[in-house]
């Protein structure tokens, strides 16, 4: 009874994730390139919004999301939820992201497989977890209290990493894998942080695309970072390199991807630029028949 209840369970998940619309290319929204936005609105599908921004809103940025939300679709991007703390989640942190999400009704929201808490202590940077079985256990139980306030999709974002740290069970995409299937998750590939992890840490881009749940992939990630002292920093501070854009084909040409974004936060270039390489997304998606 209990091997077909998974079997439905696992069916029932692919399914909702299979149907999700899929929303082109996008690009996470920052301050500063508003005003060219919304000259250039024909280039940019849909807009990334760090939730954080918008938890606790004054009346200009409700203005301002209400704003965006009447002119492209919003998908909330979480950053300080802390799915991996041993301690728990912060109930009122979840009453008010699930009160944003229910506000602008997306198609899915994300997080990341980290932690940014502990012993009440915030702290302040995206944090690896350990690739235990309990370090799984934990997000499954965080993220079953987070779903009991938001049922809509919830899709999880692979992050970058100084050090590894000990006690490791499995590999790092073995430990994504177990994550998003045991927790009914969807996942969002940042291939950039993919790229740069394969850097620092010396492994192999194709075994680690081989140990993913195809299947799962929603959306990704790319943007370009910068070298400092020997190694590859997560800065969103570059133009995408050629070996991003090598992977996003490779992705693409795999995977059913509902969405892909642009996360450019520093240095930020001409608009220009950006929709350059909005554009060159989006012939890879139309190159493997993703959307028109």
């Amino acid at each position: 009874m209990r091997w077909w209840w998974w079997l439905w369970r696992l069916w029932r998940v692919d399914a909702v994730l299979a149907d999700l619309p899929p929303l082109g290319v996008g690009l996470g929204f920052r301050q500063p390139f508003k005003s060219d936005l919304f000259l250039n609105r024909q280039q940019v599908d849909f807009l990334e919004i760090v939730a954080e921004h918008y938890l606790k809103p004054s009346w200009q940025q409700q203005q301002q999301l209400e704003l965006l939300a009447s002119h492209f679709p919003l998908i909330p991007h979480a950053i300080n939820l802390s799915l991996g703390s041993a301690e728990g989640v912060d109930i009122d942190y979840v009453r008010q992201l699930a009160a944003l999400i229910k506000q602008l009704n997306p198609p899915w929201w994300s997080e990341h497989i980290c932690f940014t808490k502990a012993g009440g202590v915030d702290i302040g940077h995206l944090s690896p977890l350990p690739y235990t079985k309990e370090a799984v256990k934990v997000l499954c139980r965080n993220i079953a209290e987070v779903r009991r306030w938001i049922d809509v999709p919830l899709i999880l974002e692979n992050i970058t990493y100084m050090v590894t740290l000990p006690g490791a069970e499995m590999t790092e995409a073995q430990f994504l894998a177990e994550v998003v299937e045991r927790c009914d998750c969807g996942l969002l590939l940042d291939i950039t942080n993919l790229y740069i992890n394969a850097v620092n840490h010396d492994y192999d881009v194709q075994q680690f695309l081989q140990d993913l749940p195809w299947e799962r992939v929603v959306q990704l990630h790319f943007v370009g970072g910068h070298w400092h002292d020997g190694i590859l920093i997560d800065s969103h501070s570059q133009s995408t390199p050629s070996q991003v854009w090598q992977l996003m084909d490779e992705v693409v040409a795999r995977v059913a991807i509902k969405g892909i974004v642009l996360e450019r936060d520093e240095n930020l270039p001409a608009f220009a630029e950006l929709t350059s390489e909005l554009q060159q997304a989006r012939e890879i998606g139309r190159r493997h028949h993703r959307w028109g």
